[in-house]
């Protein structure tokens, strides 16, 4: 994907960027169906959204745009907490009897 962003090659990028989205998707289908407490919308909505910061933040590295990289890198730290906190909410929900609150 940053091969075809530096090379500005629109096709090679439009379809590294639909295969990236069709990872995440297969991702949330997998983690959906191995816990009941992550559902398909919610954990493909937080791939997404990181998959949008994470290209906003190469663009801007890209463009030497530090300001908005290190501004983004810094968004895409926030979400994947919130995304890890999310993921182990599911795991603590799904085998309630193997943590102590």
């Amino acid at each position: 994907m940053v091969k075809a962003a530096k090379a500005n090659d629109q096709a090679k990028l439009g379809d590294a960027d639909r295969r990236w989205h069709a990872n995440a998707a297969d991702i949330a289908t997998f983690l959906s169906g191995a816990n009941p407490n992550w559902s398909r919308a919610a954990v493909l909505s937080m791939m997404n959204e990181h998959l949008a910061l994470t290209t906003q933040a190469t663009v801007a590295r890209l463009k030497k745009n530090w300001t908005e990289e290190i501004s983004t890198f810094d968004k895409i730290y926030d979400q994947a907490m919130m995304m890890a906190d999310a993921l182990s909410d599911g795991i603590i929900r799904q085998f309630p009897d193997r943590f102590r609150t």
